[in-house]
């Protein structure tokens, strides 16, 4: 597969916005050059010219930091309540069922259709956390990165910005428990995640450089302490993000083998910075909440996911208050949107402490507050240099609709305000990762085709 002859790349290109939200802040009458993918030249305060790309207000785009990809062909499937109590464990086993199923061509035109979706919605970027490796039963495909090509396929299909996350997997349990059938699929020791990582590494070289590749031991329970330390320890630089703290059983589990609690063993047992992404965290105690903002990682947060799964909220208020940095992630892709993203982590406090405008520290602007945390916090996640629209950073940018019904009475300092609680994603009129513009007018230039494919693959897996 030779995959960059598929891929876009961004050329040269000048985009003028009403107005704009800087580095610094508002600005009106912005025009913005961008040159193989990067921020050249920024000005203020200027009209448009012939041949620019006008838009109304051009905001940085957010990085989608956490997504399984193939879990969006599920959506909908596991919302049937079974006889006696359902939970995040139940969800998991028709997950196993589902994925065991599922073959490359299929995976490939699945994870299309999620990037068409999430860079409709307003994503440039995403951290693909990828744990199905091997085919059903466990046996490694001939190339052992194949499921990870697909992964760049698509990508390179769609034109989103990639981080490559594979995942590792060595045990079904806390306590180094055996991998159960339905688990095989992800399953490699640490030698053997070695080369599928080198080998995808590789592949990865084929797509335009703001791709990235990181690890991903899978969580606690399905590593162990020496295998962890390894792993890190091999992997140099980039990015790694980890399962942490999501279900209480979880919790109790880590804390009966490894005698803490699951946040608080890693802080203890590894030098976690601003490279590592802690998905989830849901389950911390206050003293947790501050040591792991302290460190500079990123909390991975999903709240849409979190509340289909029952997680619970994360503690937002001690964690903004320390300073803590987050972004958010579409994980299980059940319902890909940014905006539901933002406000859901919002309610989810407000539901809790019975309180409003709570995910802030101090006063001000809750949507800004939690859109340029995310925007930052997405693109550390993802080692993006975006997250902010200035010359020399990525041109992952998206331009919205201030004239829509939800957003026209507001001023430029509320608009992210109703981004977050009034707007809907068909607000997103263009789209750019990395100066590529995949979205115009609302739509992704293969939307079409791309749907095509994925109607295919899911009626397959419901009906063979």
């Amino acid at each position: 597969m030779s995959i960059h002859k598929r891929y876009k790349l961004g050329g040269k290109a000048v985009i003028h916005a009403k107005q704009a939200l800087l580095a610094d802040g508002w600005a009106v009458n912005v025009r913005l050059a961008v040159d193989a993918g990067i921020i050249t030249n920024l000005q203020a305060d200027v009209g448009p010219q012939a041949g620019d790309t006008c838009v109304d207000t051009l905001l940085p785009s957010l990085s989608n930091l956490h997504s399984h990809a193939f879990q969006r062909a599920m959506a909908g499937m596991t919302e049937f309540r079974q006889q006696g109590r359902d939970s995040f464990w139940t969800w998991r086993d028709l997950m196993y069922r589902f994925m065991d199923r599922m073959t490359p061509d299929q995976l490939e035109a699945i994870a299309a259709q999620v990037y068409v979706e999430m860079l409709e919605a307003g994503f440039a970027g995403v951290g693909e956390f990828h744990y199905v490796h091997h085919q059903p039963g466990g046996t490694p495909y001939d190339n052992i990165a194949e499921l990870s090509d697909r992964i760049f396929a698509a990508a390179a299909q769609t034109g989103i910005g990639l981080t490559h996350l594979p995942v590792l997997y060595t045990y079904g349990g806390a306590g180094q428990a055996a991998l159960t059938a339905g688990q095989r699929r992800f399953g490699n020791d640490v030698d053997r995640f070695a080369q599928l990582t080198e080998r995808a590494a590789s592949s990865l070289r084929e797509l335009p450089p703001d791709a990235r590749i990181g690890i991903a031991p899978h969580s606690l329970r399905a590593t162990c302490p020496d295998d962890l330390a390894r792993v890190v320890a091999a992997h140099g630089q980039g990015p790694i993000h980890i399962h942490i703290a999501e279900q209480p059983q979880e919790v109790r589990d880590i804390e009966a083998w490894l005698g803490a609690r699951p946040v608080a063993w890693l802080l203890d047992h590894q030098s976690v910075d601003e490279r590592w992404c802690l998905i989830h965290a849901t389950h911390m105690t206050q003293a947790e909440t501050g040591a792991m903002a302290r460190t500079g990682a990123v909390a991975g947060l999903c709240p849409i996911t979190e509340a289909n799964l029952g997680d619970g909220p994360f503690n937002g208020p001690d964690y903004a208050a320390a300073g803590g940095r987050f972004g958010i992630g579409s994980d299980s892709n059940v319902n890909i949107s940014l905006t539901e993203e933002l406000r859901t982590l919002e309610y989810s406090q407000r539901l809790r402490d019975t309180s409003r405008n709570v995910m802030i520290p101090g006063a001000g602007s809750v949507g800004a507050y939690l859109y340029t945390t995310a925007a930052r916090g997405g693109a550390q996640a993802l080692a993006r240099d975006a997250g902010v629209i200035e010359t020399g950073r990525l041109a992952d940018l998206v331009a919205i609709d201030s004239q829509c019904p939800a957003l026209c009475a507001l001023p430029a300092d509320r608009i992210l305000d109703g981004l977050g609680f009034a707007a809907k994603d068909n607000v997103v009129t263009d789209v750019w990762s990395a100066g590529r513009h995949r979205v115009s007018g609302g739509r992704h230039v293969d939307r079409d085709a791309v749907f095509s494919r994925y109607r295919v693959a899911v009626w397959q897996l419901m009906n063979e």
